[in-house]
């Protein structure tokens, strides 16, 4: 297993260094120019000179292949460079930001397995009865609902009907553990639904594929309760697929918390990309997906190295 790890570490270079090239210069071309944005926030006349001047003192004078390679280079020092509008290192704004959106991304993947495992056991289990179609409609719903309308609606009707809302005010975990979770739930709940949508069809579809192998017949045969039989057999082996999905909603759970960090105001990372694409803060949007993509990457390595503890049969070599 520590060669077939090492040999998928090393596959992430080439991987990585392609996915910089694309982010950095994907980032370039949204319409807009920092220069013009900065001219214009400070009142300054926008003369061919001040904005030379602006450009060289903000590294962007330099042909943008030159740009690219300097900021490559800083990357695999660790340094991300610098923000535009604040000068101070990306890295540090990243860091600062990224264990309250990890904290909302973990207890959204909780939360949708929680949901999703049991109801959708339960669905096999009693396949084509009405219990089985309100559980398969409700998956449809959820997945059809995008999280960003459902956490607006949660916004917005309760404050008129019952004059409550969400709590806006972000604690530091380490600071008050229970009002951060008090305030992380509801922003988590609304997105591990959408998470689980899909999980619970795939655990439905291969609950009903694994309960008609010949070992399962067997287990029933022995006169095994429902219980051992679906826990015991059934489930491990089902689950090898599902956890397959954790890899593949990693960059959905990222992607769901830039809108909902927005809605219930947490500071987190995908609030910090918001900020820095409404401001064209370049070194910042490129380190966060930069981050993003590693710990994308990171998170399918460890989740193919899990298959293991679900199937024995499977070996790294």
């Amino acid at each position: 297993m520590r060669a077939y790890a090492l040999r998928r570490l090393l596959a992430l270079i080439p991987t990585l260094i392609f996915a910089s090239l694309i982010v950095f210069f994907t980032v370039r071309m949204i319409p807009g120019d920092v220069i013009d944005m900065m001219m214009s926030q400070n009142d300054i006349s926008a003369g061919q000179k001040d904005r030379e001047q602006l450009e060289q003192a903000l590294g962007l004078d330099q042909p943008m292949y030159l740009q690219y390679f300097r900021w490559l280079g800083g990357a695999v020092r660790g340094d991300l460079g610098h923000s535009l509008w604040q000068n101070t290192p990306v890295l540090d704004q990243i860091l600062a930001r990224l264990p309250i959106t990890f904290e909302l991304g973990l207890m959204a993947i909780i939360i949708g397995l929680l949901i999703a495992v049991p109801i959708g056991v339960l669905s096999a289990l009693r396949q084509d009865t009405a219990g089985d179609y309100l559980m398969r409609s409700l998956s449809i719903l959820m997945l059809a609902v995008p999280s960003f309308w459902i956490g607006t609606m949660v916004m917005v009707f309760p404050s008129i009907w019952w004059g409550w809302s969400p709590s806006l005010v972000y604690v530091p975990f380490l600071q008050d553990p229970l009002g951060n979770l008090k305030h992380m739930l509801t922003p988590a709940l609304i997105l591990g639904m959408s998470l689980s949508a899909i999980t619970m069809r795939m655990t439905r579809t291969m609950m009903l594929e694994v309960l008609r192998q010949d070992y399962i017949r067997t287990a029933w045969a022995k006169g095994l309760d429902e219980r051992t039989v679906v826990i015991r057999h059934a489930l491990r082996n089902a689950l090898i697929p599902v956890v397959t999905l954790i890899g593949i909603q990693a960059p959905l759970v990222l992607g769901g918390a830039v809108i909902i960090e927005q809605i219930f105001v947490i500071p987190g990372m995908g609030l910090l990309l918001l900020d820095a694409v409404g401001q064209r803060d370049y070194p910042i949007i490129a380190g966060v997906f930069l981050v993003v993509g590693v710990a994308v990457m990171l998170i399918n390595l460890i989740v193919d190295l899990s298959y293991g503890l679900f199937d024995p049969k499977v070996r790294y070599r």
